[in-house]
């Protein structure tokens, strides 16, 4: 026959001959792109199933594998298949294969999808393999992969190409099946806890829930600007206030046109949820219990964990400071000692970057990012933090300054915020009217005026808390940066207008 290494005979391309190899393929009558295949075994099922034996030995086993060609040796005599559960070594013989079967062998590339079908076995060198009476050629691969010795590297091409990340680089793809392990983890906790799961709107009429900028979309239909969802929380009270259950959640995906950092994705993934009846001590209660328990799941038992270079054990409970408290305790200011400007100034000798518009809350807060923050290294609750940055959280009962919020900590990073939930109409009024006027002053962040949710606090929403947990516990639980830790970043681009192919940049 004119196989396939006569048709490629001289092509130095390695995708021109890749090409002819499919051809040719075609030509004999085969198709390099199969509707299906008969696969019975998962790789990683038969290195389980087959874990005792012996070197040497063969079964009486049929079986039937595929995945993507990973390595060939010997003129295709070794082949390592991967698929999503691991590898498996073919062994392709003329002992067991007949001559049809082996000129199979002539049309395959490393990266080829193939399957296999034979008898189990595990060589004298002790590789668990599948001893071929069948090899097909199920989907051609037209493109090389990455050099063997240097593999996918470059961060840039692993995140724009993906696929072939996953496809070259084994951790890569178990860390990704870590995040989906934990929201399936998370999820099944709070069904044991009653929490009702809930799904609320991406597109808001009114941007409001947290402080932030976001992203605007435009509905053609109804001719009306929309903002993507920076926070759920408006949404969810409005389902405790109607009575739908105690403990409304939503994990989903959320968008603040902020800026790309290590602690930072504009589109992320988080769980927000409001519980009637508790306070923001309920909510410091329920992520220690919450996160401990996941940690123990992912380890087999142990509450503790390494980020990089770092061991954070998230055994309860936390140590508690106040916002103020922190601050005095780093810098021996304690803000609740001065007025705004009294605090003003004595931040600037403490080298903050304070302007002339900053509340007295807000620099309380840049007072803490810049000289608490980074030192929060095991996991930790900061609470009461200053009224002007917790627009919807009840008032301190002692200092009005401050709120019965909390935001908790490690490795240096806010992973939780939790607080009271500010339920009188008048007060929550009063703030959004504040927010609205910082608003139009200039503050992309501040809230907007949301009248239909003050009408609803008006019919009576019970004490109740609410709470966001953060995607960065994705991140400490698969040991990645941020971008490395979602599937598809995003990455600035540019679109080459011939060829309507993205680049990234």
């Amino acid at each position: 026959m004119a196989n396939a290494e006569q048709k490629t005979d001289g092509l130095t391309d390695p995708r021109a001959a890749r090409r002819a190899k499919r051809d040719a393929y075609i030509e004999a009558g085969k198709n390099p792109y199969a509707y299906n295949y008969p696969k019975t075994y998962q790789a990683g099922d038969l290195q389980t199933q087959y874990a005792d034996l012996p070197d040497g030995e063969e079964t009486k086993d049929e079986v039937a594998v595929a995945g993507r060609v990973m390595a060939m040796r010997n003129g295709g005599m070794f082949i390592d298949l991967k698929d999503t559960s691991g590898r498996i070594q073919v062994f392709c013989h003329k002992d067991s294969m007949s001559e049809d079967q082996l000129a199979n062998l002539d049309y395959l590339d490393l990266g080829d999808i193939v399957g296999a079908k034979g008898l189990i076995r595990r060589t004298p060198r002790g590789e668990l393999s599948v001893r071929a009476t069948e090899i097909e050629l199920v989907t051609k691969s037209l493109e090389p992969l990455p050099e063997k010795h240097h593999g996918l590297t470059d961060i840039e091409t692993r995140y724009r190409q993906r696929y072939l990340d996953l496809i070259v680089n084994d951790d890569s793809a178990e860390k990704l099946l870590k995040r989906s392990e934990i929201v399936a983890f998370i999820r099944e906790y709070m069904r044991k806890i009653n929490a009702v799961e809930v799904e609320n709107p991406i597109l808001h009429p009114i941007m409001g829930g947290a402080s932030a900028k976001p992203f605007t979309t435009r509905h053609n239909a109804l001719d009306t600007e929309f903002y993507l969802k920076v926070a759920a929380e408006l949404y969810l009270k409005r389902l405790l206030v109607g009575g739908l259950t105690d403990h409304v959640f939503e994990i989903g995906r959320y968008f603040r046109n902020e800026g790309i950092s290590p602690k930072h994705n504009p589109e992320f993934t988080m769980m927000e949820g409001n519980v009637l009846w508790w306070d923001y001590k309920d909510i410091m209660q329920f992520v220690e219990t919450l996160l401990s328990d996941l940690v123990k799941h992912l380890t087999g038992g142990s509450t503790k964990i390494m980020y990089g270079e770092t061991e954070l054990d998230f055994a309860g409970p936390w140590p508690v400071e106040t916002m103020c408290g922190s601050i005095e305790k780093r810098t021996g200011v304690n803000p609740l000692d001065f007025d705004r400007d009294g605090l003003a100034a004595k931040a600037r000798e403490l080298k903050c970057d304070i302007t002339d518009t900053m509340r007295w809350g807000e620099i309380v807060s840049e007072m803490f990012d810049d000289h608490v923050e980074h030192t929060l290294i095991q996991p930790t609750h900061i609470t009461h933090l200053p009224h002007d940055i917790s627009p919807l959280s009840k008032l301190d009962k002692d200092d009005e300054r401050l709120t019965e919020r909390l935001e908790s900590f490690a490795n240096g990073w806010e992973i939780h915020n939790g607080f009271t939930e500010q339920n009188d109409p008048e007060i929550q009024q009063a703030v959004f009217d504040m927010q609205a006027a910082m608003r139009e002053a200039g503050d992309e962040e501040a809230q907007m005026l949301d009248i239909d949710f003050v009408e609803m606090l008006e019919y009576g929403m019970p004490p109740a808390s609410g709470y966001g947990q953060s995607e960065r516990i994705f991140w400490f639980l698969e040991d990645v940066p941020a971008r490395e830790g979602v599937p598809f970043p995003q990455m600035r681009y540019e679109l080459d207008e011939t060829t309507r192919k993205i680049y990234n940049l």
